[in-house]
């Protein structure tokens, strides 16, 4: 990660942007210590609804509006809404610094946020989240890869309101059975369901772009965990690869998902990389 260094301590320093249920989960990890890395700045909407949270770590963070969250931090961890993602990413990509994405979704609308980062130096990186297998899919397009699709099968509660479902008018609320929502395109996906698709959005930029990458939802009421399978087809390699995810607080959201942050946090400093 470029220009990044904290030139009093050799730290990068890191900005939170939402305190969710992933949000929480890596400032924790930081307050208990990442190695060259130190919390200097949270941001959210509604501050004092963790103000016992925040007395409880270590070593408090400021509590900042997203704009000046980039004047204290060399990158910014995106967990917000969507809506947000540009307000929070771009003072960073415009100061050559790096922004941590979580709403993968919601670059496919800021695509210019690119060629921002392209221009300044800076970097925008989007983690595994809850999917697996995306050093492969990285690696398959160094090559041709020829198709991509995913299958996410998810607990009801875990697709409820989505604007697709409500658009349409699909009620999903009382099924019995497993129930086919939608089947498009990542970009379609990402429109459709902004909260709960991030992982088809990161897929696609792995491989073969959101408009060639293909997705199924279905709605399972026998489900406890979201699921996704992912088959690609490439001139190097065929394989598959599936996960379970348990869920977080947040029922759209996998615990691992926060987890695969604090990994690619513990990566910046670290003596043994392991991973493309």
């Amino acid at each position: 990660m470029a220009n990044l260094s904290n030139k009093s301590d050799g730290k990068l320093r890191v900005a939170i942007a939402g305190l969710g249920a992933i949000g929480k989960k890596v400032a924790e990890a930081l307050d208990q210590g990442i190695e060259g890395l130190t919390l200097t700045a949270v941001s959210a909407q509604n501050p004092e609804k963790h103000h016992n949270w925040l007395g409880g770590l270590k070593t408090k963070p400021a509590v900042l509006p997203i704009e000046k969250l980039s004047e204290v931090a060399d990158n910014v961890i995106e967990c917000a809404p969507a809506k947000l993602l540009r307000s929070i990413v771009g003072p960073f990509v415009e100061s050559g610094k790096t922004a941590i994405v979580l709403s993968a979704g919601a670059l496919l609308d800021n695509e210019d946020l690119i060629d921002v980062a392209r221009k300044n130096g800076g970097q925008i990186v989007v983690p595994s989240g809850a999917l697996i297998g995306l050093d492969a899919v990285t690696a398959a397009a160094v090559g041709d890869i020829h198709s991509v699709r995913m299958v996410t099968r998810k607990p009801v509660r875990g697709l409820a309101g989505a604007p697709f479902l409500v658009e349409n008018n699909i009620d999903i609320e009382s099924i019995k059975e497993p129930l086919k929502v939608f089947d498009g395109t990542a970009r379609e996906a990402a429109k459709g369901f902004p909260a709960n698709l991030n992982v088809a959005v990161a897929l696609s930029l792995a491989g073969i772009g959101p408009d060639r990458t293909r997705l199924e939802i279905w709605a399972d009421p026998a489900l406890t965990r979201n699921t996704h399978r992912v088959e690609v087809e490439s001139d190097a390699a065929r394989f598959s690869m599936s996960i379970e995810g348990i869920p977080s607080e947040n029922p759209k959201t996998g615990r691992i998902t926060a987890q695969s942050v604090i990994a690619l946090l513990r990566k910046q400093r670290a003596a043994l990389r392991v991973g493309t």
